[in-house]
Parts: C-alpha cells; sequence; structure tokens
C-alpha cells in the first residue's frame, strides 16, 4: 500500500520513488503549481504537482480537497533554500507526484477542518459527536502515541528489568463492599441477577499474593459510579501491582 510514512521522509531519501497514503491536510494553488501537503499519523509530506514536471497527476491534484483520502507515488526532491520549513520534520524535502489515486473523496462540508482546528476554537460536543475527526489532529494523535509509550515503558520496564508477571483480572464480577458505587450490567442468562464492574483489581490482587504469585502487575480498567473528579472520569486505567 505504502513504501514509507509521510513523517519519515528525510534529505537522505532524495532521489528515491516512494508510494504515500495519507489525508489531504492543506491544498495550495500557487499560479499552477499545485502543492499538497499530505497527512499521516506520523507527520507531513509536502507533494508537489504542476503541468510540466508531472504532467499525468496534474488533473488529479486540480481536484483535491482537504481530507480527501489519497495514495501517492513520486520522486524525492531536495526542496529550494527558499523554501525549506524548518517546523516540519520532513522540511528539507517534498514529493513530485508521478501518480496520484483518489482513494476517498469528501461528499458533503466537514463539521470542522482538521488542519485549522489546532488554532480555531471548536466545541467540544462538536468534537466528540465527530470524534473520528478529531482523533485525526495532530494534538489527539500526539496524545495516543504518549500514552501508547507510557505504557510500554512500563511493561518493558517491569518484565524485563524486575521479571513482572502480567495478569488480567476479570471485568464482570460480584460486587464488593468498597467505597465507591458499582456500576451494574444486568444478565440475560439469570434474568434478576447483576454483575459488578471492577471499581479496582484489590480483590483479585490478593487473591494473587495469597497463591504466592509473586511480582505481579497489569494495566488495569477501573470503573466507579461517582460523581467526577479532578483526576479521576467514571473509567479509567490505572497501573495496578
Amino acid at each position: 500500500m505504502r513504501t514509507h510514512y509521510c513523517g519519515q521522509l528525510r534529505a537522505e531519501h532524495v532521489g528515491e520513488t516512494v508510494t504515500l497514503c495519507g489525508w489531504v491536510d492543506r491544498r495550495r494553488d500557487h499560479g499552477g503549481v499545485i502543492f499538497v501537503d499530505l497527512r499521516d499519523r506520523t507527520g507531513i509530506s509536502q507533494i508537489v504537482s504542476d503541468p510540466e514536471h508531472t504532467p499525468t497527476s496534474y488533473p488529479a491534484a486540480d481536484d483535491l480537497r482537504n481530507e480527501y483520502v489519497v495514495r501517492i507515488t513520486g520522486r524525492v526532491t531536495q526542496r529550494p533554500p527558499a523554501s525549506l520549513n524548518p517546523k516540519l520534520a520532513t522540511g528539507e524535502v517534498e514529493i513530485y507526484a508521478d501518480q496520484i489515486e483518489l482513494l476517498n473523496a469528501v461528499r458533503k462540508p466537514l463539521p470542522f477542518q482538521v488542519s485549522t482546528a489546532e488554532t480555531e476554537t471548536v466545541r467540544e460536543d462538536l468534537r466528540l459527536k465527530y470524534r473520528y475527526l478529531d482523533l485525526r489532529r495532530e494534538r489527539m494523535s500526539r496524545n495516543l502515541q504518549l500514552r501508547h509509550q507510557v505504557v510500554k515503558t512500563l511493561r518493558r520496564y517491569l518484565e524485563d528489568e524486575h521479571q513482572f508477571t502480567e495478569v488480567e483480572t476479570p471485568i464482570l464480577n460480584r460486587s464488593t463492599p468498597e467505597g465507591a458505587r458499582d456500576y451494574l450490567v444486568p444478565s440475560r442468562v439469570h434474568p434478576g441477577d447483576f454483575f459488578a464492574l471492577p471499581q479496582s483489581p484489590q480483590l483479585f490482587k490478593q487473591i494473587l499474593m495469597v497463591a504466592g504469585v509473586d511480582r505481579y502487575y497489569q494495566i488495569a480498567r477501573c470503573f466507579r459510579d461517582e460523581d467526577l473528579r479532578a483526576d479521576r472520569q467514571p473509567e479509567f486505567t490505572q497501573l495496578d501491582m
């Protein structure tokens, strides 16, 4: 499908033919030369098309609009000194598009523009309603990557350095006498009976301790039917060990 991600291209790739996939972040027409910022979860690469150097791709580039999903094949070239972009990791290079394949077009007006959502105020309820657009934003993508890196670091450290064992404990359980209220899940098989979602894995942790499971940990989901706090939602994640 692709040879590289958009955020991976650097000066050492100059001269290579690459294939990228992503969303059109912005499209600019500079007097017949069309520039397209192509975005995926790793970053942005600048795509160039004009009638002289890339006549095959120019009609397709002229039709592109924001958030179109495309696949582009072209040659990586060095940007002229005047057009270097130090704000981008890929700011030293651009890709002259030999082929542009439209994978999916936007047929209706977007509720907000992903490319400008970082600088313009977008209502939270609108972002949550169209979460699939919201998660394309750079900030949200960074948040997901940061959480991934934190959890990966925890696992590597506990397992590789200190020989912890990850044990997954049940989600559906009976209610336990702790401080917060439980979320209840009705049972279809046993009418009138309910499961409780765990407030924390405390009971299971104690069972594992008595059973001699030395150095246990898990990245645990916890559920509490209580009022919001500054650092806690009804559903949250904790490192239990």
